[in-house]
């Protein structure tokens, strides 16, 4: 700083530690230090909000830059500007003399300028007999110089924190898309999944989007929703792979009949829904119309018989979800009476309850065995409890329950419509059904 001292503004405006702390900063400039004075105005264009200031005081500042004579600040060519309040504000494209003077006061409180004050207030300088300028008053830019390194390194944060942020902004709508087109893809084609409970999670995620965004809120939304999607292509690709085997097989296998009719599913009795109930029993994901469990209808090929795959995808294992266990009472109440102590804490308790309520329904242990191995053991209680719920409908739980496990294997099955169907039957205006 040209003074060496330190300097107190003129009339009633106080001195503040501030200005103090500016002045001092103002006098560390290094030796040979310069920059170009409109690549830095940039920077701090750039680095507005760290520091503090707003667009209209970068425009008097812009103004101020103006009167330097140099495109490139350093102390040798001095750090003084002097332009009248008039000048300043032609400059400043117009500004009001009372907004001018509100806006020099945010830059001094943010350290980006300095007043230097004459002992009348006026900004003026004296020239020795050779035309130089040898004191001035006015306002000193030296705090920009002082703290350009600082001013760029903000800059640079900034970019890089928007960059990042417009990236995350395009993944997080590209995955938006992905998912909903996905999803929407399953229902048109009726590809097996619980796609109703995959609709409720994206919508419950796009819900959560912040009105004004940052990084550190989209971030989080982001990998929930790359986990959606991920596990939504899983299930197509799932469906896609089980197609293609089904079709190999269609034309190497040649369709095998049981030639024993006695031979129906081990112990199981058929099942069947009670009259005026089929319909609704099946448009409610509970089952499929008898006669449909026997044996998968035979595809033709060119140039063969009949043939059909007959079995599933050995490699492709169960496809179904566990629900959460909230959810799995709220649908079937009745299954807690069967609880330890009446009670169902956790899924450990849920399948002690399943055991018992397997015997009380005549469920064979091979089917429910079955039904694990095929399910999974939290799946298979859940299976349990549904139908406990719904055994006024079912006949046969047992054959019900082996049907459903093979459908589980051939990836036509889903749980989360039985759960759905359940919560609503439950609900306040629904007739409960025992």
């Amino acid at each position: 700083m040209e003074s060496g001292y330190v300097t107190t503004p003129f009339g009633r405006r106080p001195m503040s530690l501030g200005m103090l702390a500016s002045q001092q900063l103002a006098e560390t400039i290094e030796p040979g230090m310069k920059r170009n004075k409109w690549k830095l105005f940039r920077a701090i264009c750039e680095a507005r909000p760290a520091l503090g200031v707003t667009d209209r005081a970068l425009t008097v500042l812009d103004a101020l830059l103006t009167f330097y004579p140099d495109d490139e600040i350093s102390e040798e060519k001095g750090l003084i500007v002097f332009p009248s309040n008039a000048q300043l504000s032609l400059r400043a494209r117009g500004m009001t003399p009372a907004t001018l003077r509100r806006h020099l006061a945010v830059l001094v409180e943010s350290g980006l300028i300095l007043r230097k004050d004459s002992p009348n207030g006026k900004r003026y300088a004296r020239r020795d007999r050779a035309g130089a300028i040898g004191e001035a008053f006015g306002f000193s830019i030296a705090p920009l110089l002082a703290r350009a390194a600082e001013i760029e390194s903000l800059a640079a944060q900034t970019v890089a924190d928007r960059e990042l942020l417009r990236a995350t902004r395009e993944r997080l709508t590209v995955c938006r898309r992905d998912i909903s087109k996905l999803i929407s893809v399953a229902l048109d084609e009726a590809i097996p999944g619980d796609w109703e409970t995959f609709t409720m999670m994206f919508r419950a995620l796009v819900a959560r989007l912040p009105r004004v965004a940052t990084t550190e809120s989209l971030a989080p939304l982001l990998d929930e929703m790359v986990l959606l999607r991920d596990e939504a292509v899983n299930l197509l690709e799932r469906h896609v792979k089980r197609q293609k085997t089904d079709a190999n097989e269609s034309q190497i296998e040649r369709h095998k009949q049981n030639s024993n009719p006695n031979s129906t599913y081990e112990l199981e009795p058929s099942f069947d829904t009670k009259q005026g109930e089929k319909a609704a029993t099946i448009n409610e994901g509970m089952a499929e119309p008898p006669d449909e469990r026997r044996v998968r209808p035979p595809m033709p090929s060119a140039g063969t018989g009949n043939k059909t795959s007959g079995a599933a995808d050995p490699e492709s294992g169960p496809s179904l979800k566990s629900f959460p266990l909230g959810l799995v009472l709220q649908a079937c109440p009745q299954i807690l009476d069967y609880g330890p102590g009446g009670a169902i804490g956790n899924w450990r308790d849920l399948m002690s309850a399943a055991v018992i309520v397997r015997s009380m329904l005549g469920v064979s242990p091979s089917a429910y065995e079955e039904a694990c191995l095929g399910m999974g053991p939290e799946n298979a209680a859940t299976v349990i409890a549904c139908i406990l719920e719904k055994g006024g409908h079912i006949n046969s739980p047992g054959g019900y329950l082996r049907d459903l496990t093979r459908r589980t294997e051939r990836g036509e099955f889903a749980i989360g419509p039985m759960l759905m169907a359940l919560v609503r039957a439950s609900g306040p205006t629904a007739r409960h059904v025992g």
